[in-house]
């Protein structure tokens, strides 16, 4: 049975630092190595950032812009240039390859987001590369991914792939980041994401054109795992590295999937969806979610917070203010205004209407 593999290229490995160009002889590479995966039987799909770095290098910018209204021209610059290119080296190894512009709504909206996995299935049977990036020049800032690492790990999630490759300016996760501070530590293996918080520091962006840093592709890795993706992390200059690590080599950083990984539909509550608002829960309602694996009762909401309606995602936290789950609500914050804290059979005659008994049915509700 064919494998799928998702694998992410940065800015920062598709560019030359000092002039935002494009480094041809690293995508020449890039290719070579995902049509060697195809010709294996392997289902492959590229998820690209450049598009803003290859359009400011285009138009002789010296920084990434800033306001949205130019970076989103600048993108419209970029992408179709970034895409020629692309094109250009794959026909010449016989591969075709597609555009997927994605924005945050087209996961958010649940038919959309299975129209999108249609698609993606429908095109790697076809044998197709689909080369993935977001829709820059129309996506709105409060609904952006905000970095492809987090974009690369949805659509890993979206397609129930096998491998999450993350092609950086580094050959894996350190303790520190290794520019700075010589003495850090190369990490091999993560079992536990939750492991790393104690003693990594993720740093912030690695380049002036990109938006990534080491932060971003370990919430990334965090949500292919759950979706039950191994995730690497390795260096984006020597792309040919991915053939070694599923050979057995022991390059870069990998994440283990998660032993039980959350179904498609909990994945897309848990990461497609973008929450509108928190519920406040008491230590009695905590409890019951994370151990009990029982809905979310209106009786153990303590504080609501934000503006959302029916069906809609919001996060349940802790009295410390700690997310601790997320789900899909059956009333809207007005309503839930009303009844936190009372008991369900009150529920009827304090909206006027027969309402459902849980605010957030288990079966629409995913632990973070």
């Amino acid at each position: 049975m064919s494998k799928t593999i998702v694998v992410k290229i940065g800015t920062s490995s598709l560019t030359r630092p000092e002039t935002g160009h494009l480094a041809l002889s690293t995508i020449a590479s890039l290719a070579e190595t995902l049509c060697n995966l195809r010709r294996n039987d392997y289902k492959v799909i590229l998820v690209s950032s450049g598009a803003v770095g290859v359009g400011c290098g285009r138009m002789g910018l010296k920084e990434r812009p800033k306001a949205i209204g130019v970076k989103q021209a600048v993108a419209a610059v970029g992408q179709g240039r970034l895409m020629r290119i692309y094109d250009d080296f794959f026909t010449s190894l016989q591969q075709p390859i597609a555009q997927v512009l994605l924005t945050r709504t087209d996961l958010v909206q649940r038919s959309r987001y299975l129209n999108i996995y249609n698609t993606f299935q429908e095109l790697l049977k076809l044998g197709v590369i689909p080369v993935v990036n977001e829709n820059d020049t129309v996506a709105v800032e409060e609904l952006k991914f905000g970095d492809n690492d987090t974009l690369s790990a949805l659509v890993a999630s979206l397609v129930r792939a096998d491998w999450l490759f993350l092609l950086t300016d580094v050959d894996r996760l350190y303790s520190a980041d290794p520019r700075l501070v010589p003495d850090a530590q190369p990490i091999a293996l993560v079992s536990s994401i939750e492991e790393l918080t104690s003693f990594v520091e993720t740093g912030s962006s690695g380049s002036q054109w990109g938006t990534g840093g080491m932060t971003t592709k370990i919430s990334a890795a965090r949500i292919a795992t759950a979706a039950g993706v191994r995730t690497v992390i390795t260096e984006g200059k020597q792309p040919s590295n991915i053939e070694k690590i599923l050979q057995g080599e022991s390059i870069g950083t990998q994440f283990e999937p998660q032993p039980e990984p959350t179904s498609a539909r909990k994945g897309w509550i848990a990461y497609g969806l973008v929450p509108e608002g928190k519920l406040y829960l008491d230590a009695g309602a905590v409890i019951a979610i994370s151990n009990g694996g029982k809905s979310l009762l209106a009786a153990g909401i303590t504080a609501v917070e934000g503006e959302f309606e029916q069906n809609e995602a919001v996060q349940l936290c802790n009295n410390h203010g700690r997310e601790i789950a997320r789900g899909l609500v059956n009333y809207n914050s007005s309503e839930l205004k009303k009844i936190r804290g009372r008991r369900s059979s009150e529920i009827p005659e304090i909206l006027g209407y027969e309402g459902v008994e849980t605010v957030v049915h288990r079966d629409n509700l995913v632990l973070i």
